[in-house]
């Protein structure tokens, strides 16, 4: 019989996304794990079996991690501390207004966990999983060292251990990662890491802890960048009458030197926690050691472009009543951090229009945590137009803007004839609507004769 490995003993800072994620797996695959958290409603979830976010398979790993005992959370560093033998860092890393770091929340945690250490016998681990610029590690190695008394190393390691996720497949993308990376100094961290992740089937690397430190940013901001330029390849197909997809479609059969399709379609403009937040971090990087990227410097600009021809697109039917299909700035959830339709409808109704915005998700989480922080700082209004009733938003509505692909969208063309469908996103490959179709950045793929006709609308009082 085979000799089965014991399960390990970890905590998690941070009940966010990263740290959700991370509990919820690493308890499936069979680890006993414990959230540490500054929000209680955070923990009351994961102790009542629930998760913090909305995320596909998210719930069923909760509540069976939770059933099985190899789930829980605390406000108690202490307690976690004395629990587990390794930690991961997974709080929030926001930007300031210039484009840095703020590292309050990592130095927080560094503090605590150095001081709970100081008293607890064996070697301890702790994984930097919040993404981080490099010498965060080092200077967290430091904080620990000054508040537990204890030698780097010898009583303790920090190794960094970036995570790959995509919101919306995050569960799927942690048990199958294109690899498992690992910055270390410290041989012993290594292999207690390379023994945690032996049923992560993907290349086990292990690197310098700058390099490891550093990928998030290099791979996040090709991701942004791909993005733009599948956008921009987009606007200049449409304007030649060419149809974008195919384009990128071939361009992307290339698997040799194009590497990736996966960003590469053309569509709306990127948002999220991380490719804003990243892209942004590389370029001040970059700026604070006088190293010139001029490209890097305008996949920002070429980002808000979109958002404006977006803006563009709703307006000229000159409708007044619009419908939002989708505020998350992805399909499957409830994260509005750097929404790009968010920025769209700010300025929407700065013109006047009437605006109605269906997210079932959104509406689930009641706009809590990080979300609402972010919009009571962006449209504290914003939350009076959210709705989980489709069918009201699009009734009321003249022109409907798909934002994500939504599985639930993909028969609102045959349930509701008639209208102006403004498609950000190529919901559909093909279609053959009664009423106006006009995707973003791609020519019409709509082969009703209807489309052809001249839409007349008047609106009284009203200039756009």
């Amino acid at each position: 019989m085979e000799k089965r490995e014991p399960s390990m003993n970890i905590s998690i800072f941070g009940l966010g996304y990263v740290g959700c994620v991370g509990a919820a797996c690493l308890a499936h695959l069979g680890h006993n794990v414990i959230g540490v958290d500054v929000s209680q409603s955070k923990v009351d979830l994961i102790n009542e079996g629930r998760p913090t976010i909305i995320e596909k398979d998210i719930e069923e790993l909760c509540r069976s991690a939770h059933r099985s005992g190899k789930l829980s959370a605390t406000t108690d560093v202490q307690r976690a501390i004395n629990t587990s033998d390794i930690s991961f860092i997974a709080v929030g890393t926001p930007s300031t207004a210039e484009g840095h770091l703020n590292l309050n929340y990592i130095h927080t945690v560094a503090r605590q966990i150095g001081s709970a250490l100081r008293d607890k016998q064996g070697f301890h681990v702790i994984a930097i999983r919040s993404t981080v610029l490099p010498g965060t590690n080092n200077r967290v190695g430091e904080i620990i060292a000054e508040e537990s008394g204890k030698q780097r190393n010898i009583d303790f390691a920090v190794v960094s251990n970036p995570e790959f996720l995509r919101e919306g497949t995050s569960v799927h993308d942690f048990l199958n990662p294109p690899l498992t990376l690992i910055g270390s100094d410290s041989q012993k961290a290594t292999q207690i890491f390379r023994s945690l992740y032996k049923d992560i089937h993907a290349d086990f690397i292990e690197t310098d802890i700058r390099v490891a430190e550093i990928m998030k940013y290099v791979n996040n901001t090709f991701h942004a960048l791909k993005i733009v330029f599948g956008n921009e390849v987009g606007n200049i197909c449409k304007a030649l009458d060419i149809d974008s997809h195919k384009v990128m479609d071939i361009f992307c059969r290339d698997r040799q030197l194009n590497i990736s399709p996966y960003y590469f379609k053309p569509g709306f403009a990127y948002g999220g926690s991380c490719l804003p937040k990243d892209t942004r971090a590389l370029r001040t990087l970059a700026h604070d050691n006088y190293i010139s990227v001029p490209v890097i410097e305008h996949i920002e600009k070429s980002n808000d472009l979109q958002k404006q021809k977006a803006v563009k697109l709703i307006s000229k039917y000159g409708c007044r009543n619009v419908g939002i299909l989708g505020l998350s700035f992805k399909a499957g959830t409830d994260d509005l951090r750097c929404s790009p339709i968010v920025d769209v409808v700010e300025t929407l109704l700065g013109k006047g229009f009437n605006i109605s915005i269906y997210d079932k998700n959104v509406k689930i989480s009641e706009l809590t945590g990080t979300n609402r922080e972010f919009i009571m700082a962006k449209i504290p209004h914003l939350q009076h137009f959210v709705t989980d009733n489709l069918d009201d938003v699009i009734t009321a509505s003249d022109v409907i803007v798909v934002t994500n692909k939504e599985t639930e969208f993909n028969d609102i063309l045959s349930r509701y004839p008639g209208k102006i469908i403004v498609d950000l996103v190529r919901a559909w490959e093909d279609i053959d609507y009664s009423g106006v179709y006009e995707g973003l950045s791609w020519g019409n793929i709509n082969t009703h004769a209807s489309q052809a006709a001249s839409l007349n609308r008047e609106i009284i009082g009203s200039e756009y």
